[in-house]
């Protein structure tokens, strides 16, 4: 009769702690990663670089610049469009940046799942 609440051979408890330090591993890896994107800025432009928009690893606006030739009182929405442009393109280097660095923590798992 087997053993009721045990392993079979013992050697799934062994295998759970080997699993148990890799996911502490990776953890500690991501939160590194995490810190370390949240120091950089990304930068895109619109407007042929008359609009240039730097937002943080974050995701939050640093700074905008703007060239004088593109402040046109005449045409406010021309500029409000540049401004959205860079900024959706400066967030999507972010998200860019964020899923590489999600793909190299999920490529560290190397298959070292039991599962």
């Amino acid at each position: 009769m087997a053993k009721r609440g045990g392993f079979p051979g013992g050697a799934m408890p062994g295998n759970m702690n080997n699993l148990m330090k890799q996911a502490q591993r990776m953890q500690r890896q991501m939160e590194e990663g995490q810190k370390e994107l949240e120091t950089k800025e990304f930068t895109a432009a619109s407007g042929g670089g008359a609009v240039e928009v730097t937002v943080s690893g974050k995701k939050e606006l640093v700074k905008v610049k703007l060239s004088e030739e593109v402040v046109d009182p005449e045409d406010i929405e021309m500029l409000q469009d540049l401004i959205v442009a860079a900024a959706n393109e400066a967030l999507r280097k972010a998200e860019e940046a964020n899923e590489a660095l999600m793909g190299r923590m999920a490529g560290g798992l190397g298959g070292g799942f039991p599962f």
